[in-house]
């Protein structure tokens, strides 16, 4: 008798459980609905601020990958013409072996450069597929004895006079560009989205306001019956991480967009030889875009749950 006693209970707790999430979902989605044009208002500045966000995360994934080349002490890269001569190839082998100014250097050939080329775009096979080793310009990186920028560039500009040399790319200069770039750009679009972020939790604010506004009758009667405050409190809380949810589902694509369009016309770029390695791999778009999915859901709990708390009286 006992044992049916507890499990009636334990059902009954199960069934009370159930009721409360469904009480909370429905709240919260018929508020939406009554206020859906503040409602569309916060999800649309979510979604744009979230893609701000966004753009600036892959821009500087794009400009570490874009100076990946420069490690070990390498200060410059010569491009080689793709059908440079024999005679070419050696007379720059000749020089980096017997100079004093250079300290050390690697040879990258053409096989060897589209094996990187194809690691870097392992993630977008059709441009991969769009060139072959054939067309891919072997380099040599350099690692000179003085790393100063002067000297550098003094070596950087006799090479380039050099018959078969396609350009020279140096690390200080190369860098400069792309930091210059991709710090301007990042700064511009975090700038803008946290503008627009506060915005967002501010519309989600007033839309909260709103909801208890109409429903503040209904409140007063909960209380009445012995209503707690969290019971009260979820439903507005969950409006408001629905609006920063949806928000943020709405950004994600921005991002294929931004990764598939801008990134890739820097990659077929010749302005700035390394801009072409302007890329972010597919799983860091997805990780990006999680992270959105996150912070959507925290703004707009965040906003929701000041209105209830400065606005309702629990």
């Amino acid at each position: 008798m006992e044992s049916t006693t507890n499990q009636t209970a334990y059902t009954n707790d199960g069934s009370l459980k159930m009721y409360r999430i469904w009480y909370y979902f429905r709240e919260a989605f018929a508020s939406i609905w009554r206020n859906l044009s503040l409602t569309l208002a916060a999800i649309f500045t979510v979604a744009i601020s979230l893609a701000l966000v966004g753009s600036s995360l892959l821009v500087r994934e794009g400009a570490e990958r874009a100076t990946a080349q420069f490690q070990e002490g390498v200060e410059f890269i010569v491009f080689m013409n793709a059908d440079a001569t024999i005679e070419q190839d050696d007379a720059i082998r000749d020089v980096l072996e017997n100079s004093p100014a250079i300290e050390d250097y690697a040879y990258v050939n053409q096989e060897q450069a589209y094996e990187e080329f194809s690691t870097l775009f392992s993630d977008k096979p059709d441009l991969v597929n769009s060139v072959s080793p054939a067309v891919m310009p072997p380099s040599y990186r350099i690692v000179p004895t003085d790393p100063s920028a002067a000297n550098v560039t003094e070596l950087a500009r006799q090479f380039a006079n050099q018959p078969g040399v396609k350009e020279v790319a140096t690390a200080t200069e190369a860098i400069r560009q792309i930091d210059d770039f991709s710090t301007r750009v990042s700064q511009a679009l975090l700038i803008a989205a946290v503008v627009l972020v506060v915005v967002s939790a501010l519309l989600i604010l007033n839309t909260v306001f709103t909801a208890i506004g109409a429903r503040r009758q209904e409140i007063e009667v909960m209380k009445l019956v012995g209503a707690t405050n969290w019971f009260i409190r979820i439903p507005f809380m969950l409006e408001g991480t629905i609006h920063g949810l949806i928000g943020a589902a709405l950004a994600i694509p921005a991002l294929f967009v931004v990764d598939n369009k801008v990134l890739a016309f820097f990659q077929e770029s010749d302005a700035v030889p390394l801009f072409r390695g302007f890329a972010v791999p597919d799983g860091f778009v997805w990780d990006t875009s999680i992270w959105l999915l996150l912070i959507g859901g925290a703004v707009g709990m965040i906003g929701s749950a000041i209105a209830v708390t400065r606005y309702l009286d629990v």
